[in-house]
């Protein structure tokens, strides 16, 4: 008995110990002085210089939140990623008090404009509905934003990767949503990650610039979907030169033969740049892709190293 209060004791200990470790705790218990993300990081001073960490304990957190532009260097880190959920349900064409509409730009229930951010263990969702049309969980601008062990749930344009050719990084996340799910103009690292389809649609709809050499790059993700889905691209360009790469992917059944779509437009076959690798899974069928679409060779994919998509920056949990 005396050795099993001990054991909870220490254990408990260890938890508040781990908590001291962090700016702010917030939760929806009561146990915490803060019961609002976005009150904490109001508190945060803009143009901070030094990081900031925030532990979120389990809870749904329904509120929208901004990581504001002046702001870097935060961390959310989440007590679990399957009940730790921070959630809102706008969506495009929602009329705002002002008179304003709210478009995929600014329906999202988390934003991310400062460089330098990170969120570990947490779920973004936009749960607006299957029918609500656009409706953003997750829309990233800032640089060298990473997630790792995270989840993006919704329907149509889950997460935006909106930052012309800024770069982010997601290590074993799982992300799910209906089309153009995974969708912007960043340069992003997707590694083992569970790509969800839940309609025949498509999963990106990249939208890079012709400048930037990267777009999206799926590496040793699996890529799945709802039992009745069984015609799913891989993608189609938001625009005409959007990059998008599966290296070592698994995957399912409902991905087309043909692999991609042109956006019902032919010229953007001329520009646009797919490429696959090692794709393995029932629906991995090489000799059906598209002609536009490439299959890169040992030599080439061998060059596509973390270093050559993401330069100097090295992604490592805070």
């Amino acid at each position: 008995m005396w050795i099993l209060i001990l054991i909870i004791n220490s254990q408990l200990l260890h938890a508040q110990n781990n908590l001291n470790a962090y700016d702010f705790v917030v939760s929806k218990d009561g146990s915490t002085p803060y019961s609002s993300l976005q009150e904490v990081l109001n508190q945060i001073p803009s143009g901070n210089l030094r990081p900031y960490k925030i532990f979120l304990k389990k809870g749904v957190y329904h509120e929208v939140i901004t990581i504001d532009a002046s702001k870097s260097k935060i961390t959310l880190v989440g007590e679990n990623e399957n009940n730790t959920i921070l959630q809102f349900d706008n969506h495009a064409g929602v009329a705002l008090p002002n008179g304003d509409t709210l478009n995929t730009w600014t329906c999202a229930s988390v934003f991310v404009y400062g460089n330098d951010f990170q969120a570990q263990h947490l779920t973004f969702s936009n749960q607006a509905g299957f029918n609500a049309g656009q409706a953003v969980a997750l829309r990233v601008e800032g640089n060298r934003a990473s997630f790792f062990y995270c989840r993006m749930l919704g329907f149509q344009d889950v997460l935006f990767l909106s930052g012309n050719g800024v770069k982010q990084y997601f290590k074993d996340c799982y992300i799910e949503g209906t089309t153009d799910f995974i969708f912007g103009a960043s340069t992003a690292l997707f590694e083992n990650c569970h790509i969800h389809s839940k309609k025949n649609s498509h999963v990106t709809a990249a939208a890079t610039n012709s400048i930037i050499p990267f777009g999206f790059i799926f590496k040793n993700c699996k890529l799945t979907a709802d039992s009745l889905i069984n015609k799913v691209s891989l993608g189609r360009p938001w625009s005409p030169t959007a990059s998008v790469t599966y290296m070592n992917c698994w995957l399912g059944a409902h991905i087309i033969g043909e692999g991609w779509n042109n956006w019902k437009n032919p010229a953007n076959e001329s520009t646009v740049r797919y490429y696959e690798y090692n794709s393995t899974g029932p629906g991995a069928n090489p000799s059906k892709r598209v002609p536009w679409s490439k299959l890169l060779t040992d030599e080439q994919a061998n060059l596509l190293t973390t270093d050559k998509i993401l330069g100097h920056w090295h992604p490592f949990v805070n």
